[in-house]
């Protein structure tokens, strides 16, 4: 497998930030009450870590091994204000709506961790790289926990899409089924454990499935050879 291809599958299924490495999980379980909420959030979120793991990789042999990690947090500090400055402007609803969990991106633990384990030692092609998958990974999780608690507390999809994506996309919205009254628990953050519990359960079943499937085609490649 190539490295660009061990990149995309590391981030995106086999050492997801969200479902294996559980890191970002306050943002995760608060904001993810519905898709356009978890998307805003896992977008910006993608954004930061490619522009941060960019900038690492390129000062990464003028940065002195004492200090990188407060150089680390200055750099990441100041494209989560970019993001900020840019919701703030375009999509203020939305911007509202993330409320503290746009500036908290910063201490996001995703953020540091993939700079200090990845991008401080590569080049900046494949650092950047592994923002983009581990961003995307990232997101993912929002939009599938944000879009089961949608579902289950309000019965609808994309509900507030204009907020992010303008007034042309408010078509999008959704309302599959009306609920006489919601359920609350999906809507609140107890609900987002939930969630997340079954989502792990099944990527951990999927996971297993395909190793006994693989242990069990490793003998019959074996006996294949040796005839």
């Amino acid at each position: 497998m190539s490295e660009y291809k061990q990149l995309a599958w590391q981030g995106l299924w086999k050492n997801n930030p969200g479902l294996v490495q559980l890191l970002g999980l306050c943002p995760l379980l608060a904001v993810t009450s519905t898709v356009t909420n978890a998307l805003g959030l896992g977008v910006a979120t993608m954004l930061v870590l490619i522009a941060s793991n960019t900038t690492v990789s390129l000062i990464r042999k003028w940065v002195a091994k004492e200090i990188r990690i407060p150089v680390f947090v200055m750099v990441i500090a100041s494209f989560v204000t970019c993001i900020q400055l840019l919701m703030n402007a375009y999509t203020y609803g939305l911007y509202q709506n993330l409320g503290i969990f746009i500036p908290l991106i910063v201490t996001n633990c995703i953020i540091i961790g993939r700079a200090e384990a990845f991008a401080a030692r590569n080049s900046v092609k494949p650092a950047a790289f592994d923002g983009l998958m581990m961003g995307l990974g990232f997101g993912l999780v929002l939009v599938v926990v944000g879009a089961i608690r949608e579902l289950l507390g309000n019965g609808s999809f994309f509900y507030g899409i204009e907020l992010l994506l303008g007034e042309w996309s408010s078509f999008l919205y959704v309302q599959i089924v009306d609920f006489n009254e919601h359920f609350l628990v999906a809507i609140l953050p107890p609900g987002a454990f939930l969630v997340m519990g079954f989502i792990i359960a099944l990527k951990n079943v999927i996971d297993n499935k395909a190793r006994a499937k693989q242990a069990s085609a490793e003998p019959l490649s074996d006996s294949t050879q040796s005839a």
